[in-house]
């Protein structure tokens, strides 16, 4: 199954929320992606750009784009943003597919 790397940030209303009531988000995290067949492979938070990180599994990119867009419907962010991951096995395939591709420079 494919790998996603998720980037969010919390509105300040959302930490506001969880600084009265605390509550670990990883657990909810996990039902989202379980509903759809797939699995969390961690939920970090983070000092930066973004407020957190997910790393998941889903059997395909709707199943993710269906679990995304129901978060970033939620209202409880700011910002999320979702990149698919390629494994190296992938990449090199990938490299050698992109050999057979006949690419023009722009004005060439």
């Amino acid at each position: 199954m494919p790998l996603y790397l998720s980037r969010f940030s919390y509105t300040p209303e959302t930490w506001a929320r969880l600084i009265g009531h605390p509550e670990d988000r990883a657990n909810a995290a996990r039902a989202y992606i379980e509903s759809v067949g797939g699995k969390l492979h961690g939920f970090w938070y983070a000092f930066g750009t973004h407020d957190g990180y997910n790393l998941w599994e889903a059997p395909d990119n709707v199943s993710m784009a269906a679990v995304a867009l129901a978060i970033s419907g939620g209202g409880a962010l700011s910002s999320f943003e979702t990149t698919v991951l390629l494994s190296v096995e992938e990449t090199l395939d990938a490299l050698r597919r992109a050999e057979q591709i006949q690419y023009r420079a722009p004005g060439e």
